[in-house]
């Protein structure tokens, strides 16, 4: 299942934005049993594929969209393209794809 991990910290919680999600879990003499949330995934891995530039991913060197190098530009066919083909390396398969304002992008995709 790729989309059920370790969670990050996103702008629904306390704390710095993609850093790892930890509540620790005491057992009776107080000793850290766990921490590591674990949950669904789906959303930050789209999110951590728009955000990575290839080379980012040691495990998969040529995954990464590298979003943030057009956020001021206006021409997102390229971007479009690269979105649908980066997200099949990955094993998820668009819904929709919503990338003509770079205010409003929606993105649905899932795992097959």
């Amino acid at each position: 299942m790729k989309d059920r991990a370790i969670q990050v910290i996103d702008n629904n919680d306390d704390g710095e934005v993609l850093d790892l999600k930890i509540t620790p879990v005491r057992d009776a003499l107080g000793k850290i049993v766990s921490g590591f949330v674990i949950g669904n995934t789906l959303e930050q891995n789209k999110a951590f594929i728009m955000i990575a530039h290839p080379n980012d991913f040691k495990a998969n060197p040529t995954l990464g969209i590298g979003f943030d190098d057009n956020l001021l530009g206006e021409e997102l066919l390229e971007y479009r393209h690269n979105v649908r083909e980066q997200f099949a390396m990955d094993g998820l398969k668009i819904k929709t794809l919503d990338l003509y304002n770079i205010n409003n992008v929606k993105i649905e995709a899932y795992y097959e």
